[in-house]
Order: C-alpha cells, then structure tokens, then sequence
C-alpha cells in the first residue's frame, strides 16, 4: 500500500509542477502577443493617417500641375 501512495503522491507532485510550468509559459506567450498587437496596432495607426492625408496631397498636386501648366501657357 505504501508503494501506492508514494506513486500518487510523486503523480500529483509532477502535475503539480506541470501545471506551474505550463501556466508561467502560457503567460510570457501572452505578453510576447500583447507586445506584438501592439507595435501592429501603432503601425495601423500611422498607415491610416497617411492615408486620410494622401488625397489632400493628390489634390493639391493637381491644383500645382494645373498653376504650372498655365503659366507654361502664359509664357509661350
């Protein structure tokens, strides 16, 4: 019988230890994740506003073009 509860006991023992190892790894992989979100959601973030900010840009490099273009005309 002793023998038995030795095995239990070592059984839980090793569980126990697994569970804890487990638990400690999950967690660093979970601020690993976070970290990553993140730096994705910051980089997101700079693409939208280049974004909103690129047909402001395209429209006044037309209104450019168009200013240049009169005043090839003007000079000719």
């Amino acid at each position: 019988m002793t023998d038995a509860w030795v095995g239990f006991f070592g059984s839980v023992i090793v569980g126990v230890l697994t569970l804890i190892g487990v638990l400690v790894s999950n967690s660093r992989s979970q601020a690993v994740t976070e970290t990553k979100l993140e730096a994705l959601t910051r980089e997101v973030r700079e693409h939208n506003n280049f974004a909103r900010r690129m047909p402001v840009v395209e429209e006044q490099i037309r209104a450019l073009s168009r200013r240049v273009g009169d005043l090839e005309h003007e000079n000719r």
